[in-house]
């Protein structure tokens, strides 16, 4: 791919000497070129009183959380000086990645998603990434079609009817980027980070569904 994860955080520190707009050429270049994944520029949101999109509609319906309609995305495999050009035709835009393509998602509540990580690693299941929302929501990278399937996998499981607050993320959906700002409530964050062997291979849905649902449904049930 051009990038080893120590040659990233070289860059990475020489970024932070630089700022926030090389920092945001090397989030890019490290998702593209490290982990393969295609990015997306978008919008941002401002923090105070009602949130403000930078796409300037007024009705915006997902303040600083969703694509800018006129820029490209940076597709998997580009390079640093790629990413770089990219990115200085969008400054200040937040970094999102396109669901569907690479990974789908199971999106939880934060307190359901950290017991059931912690359950399913002593179980010894394969794992990949996990990211934290500022508003208190895990995201579990899984292998795409996820999302599609989930109906299917939830009724072979007995779920289909019980009270979840448990969601696929698929084709068409976009996750915002740790460490960029989400609807200007505060950055994502990794709990779990990629790998070069998970963000390639994220798992079969079906491995952490079981778990997931279980821990949901406990969860609804003491709220």
């Amino acid at each position: 791919m051009g990038f080893t994860i120590g040659g990233i955080r070289d860059l990475r520190s020489s970024s932070r000497r630089r700022g926030r707009a090389s920092e945001s050429v090397m989030t890019v270049a490290e998702y593209t070129g490290l982990w393969g994944w295609d990015v997306v520029p978008g919008a941002r949101a401002s923090r105070g009183g009602r949130p403000a999109c930078s796409c300037d509609a007024a009705d915006c319906p997902s303040p600083g959380a969703h694509p800018l309609s006129f820029a490209a995305a940076v597709p998997a495999g580009a390079t640093l000086d790629e990413a770089a050009a990219a990115w200085s035709e969008v400054a200040g835009a937040s970094v999102l990645l396109p669901v569907g393509r690479s990974f789908d998602v199971l999106e939880v509540a934060e307190a359901a998603g950290r017991h059931a990580l912690a359950r399913l690693e002593r179980m010894g299941v394969p794992l990949g990434p996990v990211a934290l929302t500022p508003h208190g929501r895990a995201l579990f990278f899984v292998a795409p079609g996820a999302a599609a399937e989930l109906p299917q996998l939830l009724y072979r499981m007995g779920w289909d009817d019980a009270r979840l607050d448990l969601r696929g993320l698929g084709r068409g959906d976009h996750v915002t980027a740790p460490p960029s700002d989400f609807a200007g409530l505060g950055p994502m964050r990794w709990l779990l980070p990629p790998t070069l062997d998970t963000a390639g291979r994220p798992p079969e849905a079906r491995l952490l569904l079981g778990t997931l649902a279980y821990v949901c449904h406990r969860s609804a049930g003491t709220a």
